[in-house]
């Protein structure tokens, strides 16, 4: 599964209307990065207090917020370096700050494999985010070509974990009596197993996806050298 660069311009031309009305509400491009950062961090704070249903929904709403910024800057002409590296900056930081709301829910349930999983989850997330920004600092896939390298995007990695933490909400996350064995010798609450294997998919996918574009830069610099 991969994401084409054609299917993220329909969806942020989608978006287009909404952009361009908060920009004549006076919001910049920077703006409403620092907004779409905010959100996101309200959302890892509902995680870490174990509010799964919450924070599920808050921080897929800002993931989608974030679309907003890059199109209304694209929609006006304001596109430049600066809001560009801030975007990137933000989104990074968000992630990884859910993900530590994560590891802080978690563990306040006791369920330290969880935090060990949602640790591999974000260290896996980060590196996709690396071979991106690393390889076009190399000048290999200009522009936003490696975002379509690889079948675990920043946006197939945040509707995953979304659906992770809403399914975790609505399923329980305390342990259940019988059954599977889980941390301290009891049962894993479905909620819990929700979360599981949400982000398993998120440290598979997300390894998978590093390794595509591990293959993608070197053969691109094989054929450079012919």
């Amino acid at each position: 599964m991969t994401i084409s660069n054609e299917s993220r311009t329909r969806i942020k031309k989608a978006f287009e209307p909404v952009a361009l009305s908060m920009g004549r509400l006076g919001l910049t491009p920077d703006a409403l990065t620092l907004i779409g950062f905010a959100i996101t961090v309200v959302g890892a704070v509902l995680v870490s207090q174990q509010l799964w249903l919450a924070g599920g929904v808050v921080i897929l709403f800002g993931g989608v917020f974030d679309m907003f910024d890059g199109t209304l800057a694209r929609a006006t002409g304001r596109v430049s370096n600066l809001g560009a590296f801030m975007d990137s900056v933000f989104d990074r930081a968000g992630e990884v700050i859910v993900y530590i709301g994560l590891v802080i829910g978690l563990q306040e349930l006791g369920i330290l494999n969880g935090t060990v999983l949602a640790a591999a989850a974000m260290g896996s997330a980060v590196m996709v985010s690396y071979t991106r920004s690393k390889s076009e600092g190399l000048g290999f896939t200009s522009g936003s070509g490696m975002a379509a390298v690889g079948v675990m995007p920043r946006e197939v990695r945040l509707v995953v974990l979304s659906l992770g933490l809403v399914l975790a909400g609505l399923l329980g996350t305390q342990p259940m009596t019988g059954g599977g064995e889980g941390a301290g010798g009891a049962a894993v609450a479905p909620g819990t197993l929700s979360l599981f294997i949400a982000l398993g998919i998120i440290t598979l996918g997300a390894t998978i996806t590093v390794i595509q574009r591990i293959l993608h830069v070197r053969s691109q610099a094989t054929h450079h050298t012919k």
